[in-house]
C-alpha cells in the first residue's frame, strides 16, 4: 500500500517550473486528507487539473478500483499549468513529476 509513511517529499524540477508552490502543496493536502485511509493507494498516482468556471480541479481516478474523487480549489485556473502529474511513493519517499519525466502516459 502506497503513501502509508512519509520519509520525504520532493517535486520535480518540472513540477516546480510549472506549478506554483500553492498547488503543489494543495497536491500533499489533497493525498493526506482525502485520499490516505479512504482506501488502498498504489504506488503511483496519477492526478488531473481540471478547469471548473476558472478554477482548479483536481481529479483522482483509481487504477484498479471504479473510484474517482473531484476536489475543488480556490486557486486560480491556468492553462499553461500542466493537465497531468504523477505522485510517486518508494518507500516513502514521494515525489510529484510530470508524466513526461518518468516516461509514463495513458
Amino acid at each position: 500500500m502506497g503513501f502509508s509513511t512519509t520519509k520525504g517529499r520532493y517535486a520535480s524540477f518540472g513540477i516546480v517550473t510549472t506549478l506554483p508552490g500553492q498547488l503543489i502543496d494543495q497536491v500533499w493536502y489533497l493525498i493526506d486528507n482525502y485520499l490516505k485511509g479512504v482506501f488502498p493507494l498504489p504506488n503511483l498516482l496519477k492526478i488531473q487539473l481540471i478547469n471548473k468556471n476558472g478554477k482548479i480541479q483536481f481529479c483522482f481516478k483509481h487504477q484498479s478500483l471504479p473510484i474517482s474523487i473531484l476536489i475543488d480549489s480556490k486557486e486560480r485556473f491556468d492553462p499553461f499549468y500542466p493537465t497531468k502529474v504523477i505522485v510517486i511513493d518508494k518507500d516513502g519517499i514521494q515525489t510529484i513529476l510530470l508524466p513526461d519525466e518518468v516516461h509514463f502516459h495513458d
